[in-house]
């Protein structure tokens, strides 16, 4: 859900708004919501030389509902960096509730910790560090783990995001919810050719475009595509 480089920030506000109109929204309906230590760990994570992949604080908010709404106490996150959407999720889920929590990186996760555990939410994460693939796997090998879980949050290396959904396919609950991050790409999966997006999202263009399209056709979920961020599909699995 990044949004906060010089590079990408005004191509990824512009989507579907201005800069004034995002601020806007920014500061008079997510801002003075934001709890304290989410600001904090935001406010750290723009201070780090790839603090694009933090999470948009809109997206945060919007994410937070959700997990209300779905009443989620077992989550999964496949792709931590910094720990925005994990911290968001420990602070919202029940005090019993936990995250499965997976990221190749223990550095990028460590640059939040301190403020996970300030908010005394640690004892909610099960921090894995592994490619998500094979931690994924490792969950499907216990048999109760399937369709056990009520939300999953995807982050990660976008070439494998089809893989993911498939695993998490079957460890949702048949009504659990997935959000993929990064579905509108900067803005360019509306880009007719290759040769019009900028090399800094080349790499992962035809993995994203190939992603939507799968996900459209999936019959196994309830879709939206939401312009929030850098834009974010949801997925309710309906079988």
């Amino acid at each position: 859900m990044g949004n906060s480089t010089e590079h990408g920030e005004k191509e990824i506000r512009g989507l579907l708004q201005s800069d004034a109109l995002y601020n806007y929204v920014l500061e008079t309906s997510v801002y003075p919501r934001e709890l304290e230590p989410l600001k904090e760990l935001r406010d750290i994570t723009a201070q780090h030389s790839e603090a694009w992949m933090g999470t948009a604080p809109d997206a945060g908010q919007f994410v937070t509902m959700m997990l209300k709404l779905l009443n989620a106490k077992n989550t999964i996150e496949v792709g931590v960096y910094t720990g925005y959407s994990l911290l968001l999720t420990a602070l919202t889920i029940p005090e019993d509730g936990k995250i499965t929590a997976i990221d190749l990186n223990r550095e990028y996760y460590d640059i939040g910790l301190p403020i996970i555990k300030k908010a005394g939410v640690e004892h909610k994460i099960d921090f894995i560090e592994s490619k998500a693939l094979s931690a994924l796997d490792h969950l499907l090998k216990d048999k109760e783990k399937e369709g056990s879980f009520d939300y999953a949050f995807v982050d990660a290396d976008k070439g494998n995001y089809w893989n993911y959904h498939e695993r998490l396919m079957k460890l949702l609950k048949v009504g659990g919810v997935v959000i993929y991050d990064n579905t509108l790409w900067g803005g360019t999966v509306a880009m007719s050719c290759e040769e019009e997006v900028p090399e800094i999202y080349k790499s992962n263009w035809k993995p994203i475009l190939e992603l939507n399209k799968l996900l459209a056709e999936d019959p196994r979920v309830q879709l939206s595509h939401v312009p929030l961020g850098d834009g974010i599909t949801i997925c309710r699995r309906i079988y």
